[in-house]
């Protein structure tokens, strides 16, 4: 079974669920926006998980070494210049790559993504792709129901 054919599992309480989830953030690449992943960062921060941002380009081997060394559950990775067709699957190969288990560590992404390019991504191995007005309660949500329990 394939990355992107796992299906989705139920919210576990937390009570059996390793807390704070901890996410890794980055903006791969030479976009230099980063306005909308601090929010999400800082979302993420308010609804108790643990956050480690790495900053404005970052390459997909250093943000897979990242997750090596952090330990995370998951990993988002956002793009705004229209280079995700070739830096999210780069990202993806490369956490494989590192035996970064994409059933347990959940990969996803957003930016300015056409609609049309969302299911190759899905099918690199990224569980959601989040485009512009996503709500940070839906990404919360995501991440709370896609982490699966310690």
């Amino acid at each position: 079974m394939s990355p992107a054919e796992v299906p989705p599992t139920e919210a576990a309480p937390r009570s059996q669920r390793r807390f704070p989830i901890r996410v890794l953030l980055a903006k791969p690449g030479l976009d230099g926006h980063d306005r909308g992943i601090k929010v999400i960062a800082r979302a993420l921060r308010d609804a108790g998980m643990e956050v480690i941002y790495l900053g404005l380009r970052v390459s997909p081997d250093a943000v897979a070494a990242a997750v090596v060394q952090e330990d995370v559950d998951a990993v988002g990775i956002s793009n705004l210049s229209g280079a995700h067709a070739t830096l999210f699957p780069a990202l993806a190969r490369k956490l494989q790559e590192a035996g970064v288990d994409l059933r347990k560590v959940v990969l996803f992404g957003g930016g300015t993504i056409p609609p049309e390019d969302r299911q190759a991504l899905l099918e690199a191995g990224y569980r959601a792709v989040f485009g512009p007005g996503a709500s940070m309660a839906e990404i919360v949500q995501f991440l709370e129901k896609e982490v699966p329990p310690a």
